[in-house]
């Protein structure tokens, strides 16, 4: 009996190891979150409603009344310089929606049941904040023509304009790390919704999104050339063409300013890393 009970297979599963493993596990749960995306249409729809708003608010409301150094008060000249910054705005607004569908998974006891299975450890947050990236692109690509609908133009060539949008689909992505480690660090969706939200806010206005930071006063000026979302909105501009002459790159001689395609590569790229490696740390300890 004994011999038979230490030759017999261990019932419990066991974790999937290797790295094509872990890749075949992200797969399958990024697949499962985008037939969920199919079926809850809405998710989609009120996720492009709100990007759209702000493209249509800022170019008609502010677009004549704030004035561009070196263009003036001018609402093709706003837009222009407005929309790098709506795109990062956008794609770091995921964030939210990231945390909330996995506080949701949390809450329901999905979580938990995923653990069960003999997956990759951090296969469920990988596949999860895939899915986000996918509906993060075809969002970005909706704004984009509404963008060019309300007077928006690049002036350079595709291969760099693909590359602006690159990197703003890389920090969407990098911020759904931060919104997944905020899902499992909640009790509940509406918890994780506020709190993927509330420090967006003062991250995505204290930047060079909406307004050049010369107006800034001069302590804010070095937070926001120093704000990884700064980067990225830069870097967007210069490979869109849609830089202004009047506004210099850096007023405080930031080298994000200075050189905004490798901070925002160096930023996104440091940003993924810490946030994953924390949220599968969570990951494991997390319980409904």
């Amino acid at each position: 009996m004994s011999a038979i009970a230490k030759d017999a297979p261990s019932l419990a599963p066991r974790p999937a190891g290797g790295v094509t493993q872990s890749v075949k596990d992200s797969l399958v749960v990024a697949k499962r979150n985008l037939i969920r995306m199919t079926r809850i249409p809405e998710m989609i729809l009120f996720g492009v409603i709100q990007p759209v708003m702000f493209v249509v608010l800022f170019t008609y409301v502010f677009g004549g009344s704030i004035a561009i150094p070196g263009a003036g008060v001018s609402k093709a000249a706003y837009t222009e310089f407005l929309m790098a910054g709506i795109f990062a705005q956008t794609v770091t607004f995921a964030t939210a929606g990231a945390g909330a569908g996995i506080a949701d998974d949390m809450h329901k006891g999905l979580i938990d049941r995923f653990r069960s299975l003999p997956m990759a450890r951090g296969a469920v947050l990988t596949g999860r904040t895939l899915a986000d990236l996918v509906q993060t692109a075809i969002t970005l690509a909706v704004l984009a023509i509404v963008a060019l609908i309300v007077g928006w133009r690049t002036h350079e060539n595709i291969g760099k304009v693909l590359a602006g949008f690159a990197l703003l689909l890389l920090l969407g992505y990098a911020f759904t790390w931060i919104g997944a480690l905020i899902g499992l660090s909640v009790r509940t969706p509406e918890a994780a919704t506020s709190g993927g939200l509330i420090w967006l806010f003062p991250l995505t206005f204290i930047s060079n999104a909406f307004v050049p930071v010369n107006g800034m006063p001069k302590f804010l000026q070095y937070v926001a050339e120093w704000n990884p979302f700064s980067a990225t909105v830069q870097a967007a501009r210069e490979l869109f063409g849609n830089t202004i002459a009047g506004v210099p790159k850096s007023v405080t001689g930031a080298w994000p300013m200075e050189h905004p395609v490798w901070a925002s590569l160096i930023w996104s790229v440091l940003i993924i890393v810490v946030f994953r490696t924390l949220a599968v740390r969570k990951y494991r300890s997390a319980s409904a």
